[in-house]
């Protein structure tokens, strides 16, 4: 059975109550958390944007959950950087951390000052990202020269277990390309339909590892209430691909959002004040082969979710083991 594990939510929470809400995550019974790595927020309305790599210390250390993050290494962060990042956390809490790495969007790359690259220009820089990033776990000194420069860099302190790296996609094209670098695949609730193209060309590529999916839902007491607080909290992220990828603000994202309706919401978010009717949803992702299922309520406050899901949806996900521990 899948593992079902809490998503914290940067863009929208405060990061001292995000570690009083992963905290009360493990008391529910959720068996893992991951987060976003953000510089902005989608929206003016999501509000925050703390830095992610010190709340995963302090969530490592207030929990004994296994934790992963999404991260662009090659342009705001320098693989080396992430690189020692990684390797620190997974020294001080063993077998405890992953990230899954993306090419990165412009709302959070741009602050460099630099160009955006188009999107097969991201993947290459990745890939050199990635290698890099594998060769400083496996102790090397390593110098590069290409879309990542490094000068002489070295680990000094080092994980006796490399951190997972798996590979953040949206697409069965990345999905594919991935595969072939890739410790697993981390992706975002889609269409059924589209979840499996993207399974089977991972896999059809060779990939391997776990399956991990993020689902965006919204739960609240009533169905009208559910539909309102995605509206309003994530009625800026309902866009496809290259559009998430290119705009580079969050005034941006509010102005192509204006005319987007409260029943578009349900293209990317699962919307329901029925606890069962989001397990249906789940277990389908489980039988589509996903291993690991993290949770985002799109609310700010999570108490009351994580609470619910906690008694009424969670027992229905038993897992005794992370399938990226």
């Amino acid at each position: 059975m899948a593992l079902i594990g809490f998503h914290a939510s940067h863009e929208q929470v405060h990061p001292s109550a995000l570690i009083d809400a992963v905290i009360r995550a493990e008391a529910a019974g959720f068996q893992a958390a991951m987060c976003s790595d953000h510089f902005a927020p989608w929206s003016e309305r999501q509000g925050h944007s703390a830095f992610a790599w010190a709340w995963l210390g302090a969530a490592l250390q207030a929990t004994s959950l296994r934790l992963g993050v999404v991260n662009a290494p090659g342009q705001r962060y320098h693989p080396a950087i992430i690189a020692q990042a990684a390797a620190t956390l997974a020294a001080m809490y063993p077998n405890r951390f992953w990230a899954a790495l993306g090419s990165g969007e412009a709302v959070n790359e741009h602050i460099t000052g630099e160009g955006w690259p188009q999107k097969a220009v991201r993947n290459a820089r990745l890939e050199q990202s990635v290698n890099v990033m594998r060769r400083l776990f496996a102790g090397e000194e390593v110098s590069a020269a290409g879309l990542v420069t490094v000068d002489r860099a070295r680990l000094w302190t080092r994980p006796e277990t490399p951190p997972p790296l798996l590979a953040a996609a949206v697409s069965p094209a990345t999905a594919e390309w991935a595969a072939g670098w890739a410790d697993g695949l981390a992706t975002v609730a889609q269409a059924p339909e589209d979840l499996e193209r993207m399974v089977g060309a991972y896999r059809g590529a060779g990939g391997k590892g776990p399956l991990v999916l993020q689902v965006h839902l919204s739960y609240a007491r009533t169905d009208d209430e559910a539909l309102a607080l995605a509206h309003d909290q994530w009625h800026t992220n309902v866009f496809s691909p290259p559009v998430c990828w290119d705009l580079d603000s969050p005034e941006a994202f509010d102005e192509a959002a204006k005319h987007v309706q409260p029943d578009d919401m349900h293209s990317t978010v699962l919307i329901s004040s029925e606890p069962g009717w989001h397990a249906e949803k789940l277990a389908g992702f489980v039988d589509l082969g996903f291993d690991e299922i993290y949770l985002h309520h799109v609310g700010v406050d999570q108490s009351e979710f994580l609470d619910v899901f906690g008694d009424r949806v969670l027992p229905q996900f038993v897992s005794t083991a992370g399938a990226t521990a």
